[in-house]
């Protein structure tokens, strides 16, 4: 049982389970919107949510779990972008 008020992006995982992060909370319906890592949205009611073990918890450091993105083009470095000094906004248009 938990004592953890579910708060609207905060993570929690419950224990032996998955991460998730609350996305909404329905006051009039007394039911929380969650979100797994993996993009899974699922809605639990105030009471099932109290009778959770539940543990806060830290984001996840790998951002992409639910979107759609290869993980070369996540990564920083793969693009070889020239870097421009855009300090004078004339100087853009010499190098178009």
């Amino acid at each position: 049982m938990t004592d953890i008020l579910p708060v609207i992006g905060n993570w929690y995982r419950r224990l032996g389970a998955d991460l998730f992060e609350v996305v909404a909370v329905d006051d009039d319906d007394c039911t929380i919107e969650v979100q797994y890592f993996d993009g899974t949205v699922a809605e639990i009611d105030l009471e099932s949510w109290h009778d959770m073990y539940l543990e806060e918890a830290e984001p996840p450091e790998d951002w992409t779990g639910p979107m759609d993105v290869d993980r070369e083009d996540a990564e920083p470095g793969g693009h070889d972008v020239p870097q421009r000094d855009f300090a004078n906004p004339l100087d853009f248009f010499d190098h178009v």
